[in-house]
């Protein structure tokens, strides 16, 4: 039940403040993205087909990263949802958060060429821990801004096509074509250019961004915010829906680089240009797919972005030449694309549900969770990986096995489809009460026309 008369009684000190801006708020995402596609999606490429470490090590890296993960999300955003500074709740976090990620990310990139095999282990795995967190931390924030910021759903779906645009344009450099500038400059000179942008982008974000100076409201407490997210049925369904759906674009951004050199013979040019397919079909989609969202709801075209994404691995398995590779591309574009519209739509709903029924804001925390859930996609990544180097004996790129096309494809394809296919079962369980959350919504939009009967459109009222 809808907990109106508590959430009424609340004491809040309500501050007016100009509209945030849906384009300086999206644009953030391009920072957030930007060096983050580098750190997850080049890794593999660097550790194991450069430096040599081998596939079980990083999948160790990665696996141990996961459960680090469990922890390091519910602290930060319950760090979030309580911080009462004059900069708002999450700006602060942002701002601290922006640089420090941005030096961690470079020295990932940057181990001593002296450095042993465990030395280089030991570099690599706590330099990931370290950027991860500290991406966990300004995701957290950033993601929580977007429900509390936005909460008409006209305005959130205009904003989040901004956002998924700006990610993906972040996907055309920081993946797309870093095979490309890695081999011109260098992967040190490369990341220092990817931190240092990410961090103003973030920070041009963050201080435009316009959070109440003050409010007085109830707190969020840790456990029973745990609480709540373990009791709703629905974080559970999108957040393991979309953790499958992050796995199989996760191998794909990891994999891509075998799959172009041992199942198709081609070099780094060629991956550019499927990665940057897969991206540049994604930005023309997401206009496509927003808009069928908005006519029809997001939870169908959620399936349906699903279920295209699944399908279209096929095509790429059985390519057999760089031109039948470039359609199977287009196919995972075009799911991508629809995955990526829709996901933080539904993740927003679930904040919306959390809110309609306790009257509490915990963004932070539901948000982080939510990021955790996304990133828990590690765990598959790792198993991914895992059995690739045992079913085909694919153990670095110093020792790729007798059957590396076979176990690229296993990793850019198959395992992907199985992955996206258990993400669009899960679609089939959601469930949303509608009614729930409009009544919710008009009793906070009657709240706030009390509040400010003038009602100028120029300003909006906080709560």
């Amino acid at each position: 039940m809808v907990c109106y008369d508590i959430f009424m009684k609340k004491e809040l000190s309500l501050t007016t403040k100009k509209r945030n801006s849906p384009f300086r708020y999206g644009f953030g995402m391009f920072g957030t993205s930007l060096a983050i596609n580098m750190f997850r999606g080049r890794a593999t490429a660097f550790y194991v087909g450069i430096r040599g470490l081998t596939m079980e090590s990083l999948a160790l890296i990665t696996l141990v990263y996961t459960f680090l993960d469990v922890i390091d999300n519910p602290i930060y955003g319950i760090l979030s949802d309580n911080t009462r500074s004059r900069f708002g709740r999450r700006k602060l976090w942002l701002v601290i958060g922006a640089p420090l990620f941005a030096i961690c990310f470079i020295f990932f990139y940057a181990p001593p060429e002296t450095l042993s095999y465990n030395g280089l282990f030991a570099w690599g795995m706590a330099f990931y821990f370290i950027t991860g967190t500290l991406d966990s931390l300004i995701n957290a924030n950033y993601g929580a801004l977007f429900p509390e910021l936005f909460p008409d759903e006209k305005v959130r779906t205009k904003t989040n096509a901004i956002r998924q645009t700006a990610q993906l344009f972040a996907m055309v450099i920081g993946i797309g074509l870093t095979p490309i500038i890695t081999d011109a400059i260098g992967y040190i000179p490369t990341a220092i250019i990817y931190g240092v942008v990410s961090m103003a982008v973030i920070l041009y974000m963050a201080f435009g961004v316009r959070e109440p100076e003050t409010i007085k409201m109830e707190k969020a407490k840790l456990i029973p915010a745990i609480l709540s997210i373990i009791k709703s049925k629905n974080f559970w369904i999108v957040g393991f829906a979309n953790a499958f759906y992050s796995a199989a674009m996760g191998l794909v951004m990891a994999a891509i680089v075998f799959y172009v050199k041992y199942a198709l013979g081609l070099g780094s040019l060629q991956e550019t240009i499927l990665l940057g397919i897969v991206i540049l079909v994604a930005v023309f989609g997401v206009t496509f797919w927003s808009a069928l969202a908005r006519k029809f709801g997001s939870i169908p075209i959620w399936r349906a972005a699903l279920i295209t994404l699944t399908v279209a691995f096929l095509p790429l398995f059985f390519a057999n030449s760089f031109v039948t590779a470039i359609l199977g591309a287009i196919c995972v574009g075009i799911g991508f694309s629809g995955c990526i519209s829709t996901m933080d739509l539904l993740g927003a709903k679930v904040l919306d549900e959390d809110y309609a029924r306790h009257g509490i804001k915990r963004e932070g925390i539901f948000s982080s969770t939510m990021g955790f859930m996304n990133r828990l996609s590690g765990l598959f990544v790792s198993l991914g990986m895992f059995l690739a180097s045992r079913i085909y004996g694919f153990e670095s790129g110093d020792n790729p096995g007798t059957r590396p096309d076979q176990a690229a494809k296993f990793l850019l394809c198959l395992f992907p489809m199985a992955l996206a296919a258990v993400g669009v079962i899960f679609t089939f369980f959601v469930k949303f009460n509608e009614e729930e959350l409009k009544r919710a919504r008009a009793a906070l939009e009657a709240e706030k026309a009390e509040l400010n009967p003038e009602n100028k459109p120029d300003i909006e009222i906080y709560g």
